[in-house]
């Protein structure tokens, strides 16, 4: 499978780029797919909810009424959940939402949604670029020559890159980030993928390990 490669002015290069096609042409496995994205929301949860129940209020355990005989429902202390300032029933508490997901799997998943992204030709190679300095107007000018200013974008990087990252932050519809750290979720939760030329090789490396 070949790409063709733009320059920053949306422009045609006249060259092409190879993708493998273990990695962009495969069956993708919507099963992994969806077990990635769904442990990578689930770490990301932290689990610091909590409530008191009957046994962590403050208060008297002194029975405040009579047993029987007041015409009302029978109540102990005035901790219990059916009083106002009572404990909760069966509240949140601590725990952690970390799910595992193999890593064979992830890898898939990987693959999968690159796949998924190469059938629906939502994948820009661009030639390298940098910027002198941080500057929002430049990353905009970008995206409007590839004509995707008004659509969700994620643009991977070989290596971190200070100008274009603080000159992209400013968008609440574009992301960037370098191909080490790319995951499944970024990659299904964009509409256009935009990988640097050079990051090609960096994301096939890393797919490739057995």
């Amino acid at each position: 499978m070949e790409i063709a490669v733009l320059d920053i002015k949306g422009r045609d290069t006249g060259r092409k780029i190879k993708l493998s096609k273990s990695i962009f042409q495969m069956e993708p496995n919507t099963h992994a797919v969806y077990l990635d994205v769904k442990q990578h929301l689930a770490n990301k949860r932290q689990g610091t909810h909590k409530v008191k129940e009957r046994g962590e209020i403050t208060g008297s355990t002194r029975k405040i009424k009579k047993q029987k005989g007041t015409g009302t429902a029978r109540a102990g202390s005035i901790k219990n959940p059916l009083f106002r300032g009572g404990g909760r029933v069966f509240g949140p508490r601590v725990r952690d939402y970390s799910q595992k997901v193999n890593k064979k799997v992830k890898r898939l998943a990987r693959k999968s949604a690159l796949s998924i992204k190469a059938q629906e030709k939502s994948i820009i190679i661009i030639e390298d670029f940098t910027f002198e300095s941080p500057k929002t107007l430049n990353y905009l000018n970008v995206l409007k020559s590839l004509g995707i200013e008004n659509k969700k974008s994620l643009l991977v990087l070989p290596e971190p890159n200070k100008n274009v990252y603080l000159s992209s932050r400013n968008f609440n519809n574009s992301d960037t980030i370098i191909s080490s750290e790319l995951n499944t979720y970024k990659i299904v939760n964009t509409s256009s993928l935009v990988i640097y030329e050079s990051a090609i090789a960096g994301i096939e490396s890393i797919l490739n390990k057995e």
